[in-house]
């Protein structure tokens, strides 16, 4: 009896010693999360709580661990779109003063006689054009914004994509033939039923041919419209400049410009509104390019409907 009673008494002596071995080593776990978080309140996003499997608060480190990886992330976001920010400010700052500073200089010498005649024309029709270049302008900053806003919305439906992308290139022959740009339009006469907010492809075409315009520096373009039994294909080619391998992997990028070759007119944000458009539609896009071989843009939706 008494063998036993010495056997309890020490298992429970035991038992007390484990746990409060194992109450101080929570209480060590426990120090040196408050240390950690401390340290990351502090700024140092790198910090980690290191927990073997084994120890009790192993759990709540490894939670802990994500918590932090999670607002490291977030917060590299917010400093990237701070960053953007201050970007587009200073892109807007430059790309809507001075263009708008040079209309008012062509006003002014109209309005104020400076000029008459044939000359005063040609002011005015100077500033018609500068005044369009600025509406363009500020048409994409405020596509970019409303993306960007919890505003922003869609009206996706089953399209026939092909008559609408009919309807949206006969706008640009004009301007086409005023350039003196010749064009090769293929478009099957098919139907291509996609889901699409046709406001949203129109603008992601109208970008797209903005950007030739704009940018290429082409006498010659070629607009092909295609589909498999899964997608529609839509390519845009230019016998323009083109670009380096390095422009063309930036060149959906928000407020990207191209450095070499292409001209800096615009505002970086046009084909990044593209591909975000095309990318809430369940599109791609995707350019080839390279110096003095011009570019090719793909554009690709998924098929609603088997056509035979």
């Amino acid at each position: 009896m008494q063998a036993i009673i010495l056997l309890l008494t020490v298992t429970a002596v035991l038992s007390v010693l484990f746990s409060c071995l194992a109450i101080r080593h929570v209480k060590k776990q426990l120090a040196a999360m408050t240390d950690a978080l401390t340290d990351v309140k502090n700024g140092n996003g790198n910090r980690r709580i290191l927990s073997a499997s084994t120890q009790l608060t192993a759990p709540v480190a490894y939670e802990i661990n994500e918590i932090i990886v999670s607002y490291e992330n977030r917060l590299s976001a917010l400093r990237q779109a701070e960053e953007a920010s201050r970007q587009l400010m200073t892109s807007l700052s430059h790309d809507v003063r001075t263009p708008l500073t040079t209309l008012i200089g062509y006003l002014d010498a109209v309005h104020r006689g400076i000029v008459t005649g044939r000359e005063q024309e040609e002011y005015i029709e100077t500033a018609r054009q500068k005044a369009h270049a600025l509406k363009e302008y500020i048409d994409v900053l405020f596509d970019w914004s409303r993306l960007h806003s919890n505003e922003f919305s869609m009206k996706i439906t089953d399209v026939e994509a092909g008559e609408l992308t009919r309807m949206i290139l006969i706008d640009w022959i004009p301007l086409l033939e005023e350039k003196q740009i010749a064009y090769d339009i293929a478009i099957p006469d098919q139907p291509f039923w996609v889901n699409l907010d046709p406001d949203c492809y129109s603008r992601i075409l109208n970008n797209l041919m903005q950007n030739i315009f704009a940018h290429s520096q082409a006498d010659s373009i070629s607009i092909t419209l295609s589909k498999d039994e899964q997608y529609m294909t839509l390519l845009l080619s230019d016998n323009g400049v083109g670009m380096e391998k390095e422009d063309a992997a930036h060149i959906f990028d928000r407020l990207y410009k191209c450095d070499k070759g292409r001209s800096q007119k615009g505002s970086g944000l046009g084909l990044s509104i593209v591909r975000q458009l095309a990318e809430k539609m369940d599109g791609t896009v995707t350019v080839k390019s390279a110096p003095d071989q011009g570019s090719r843009f793909t554009l690709r939706f998924p098929l609603t409907r088997k056509q035979g």
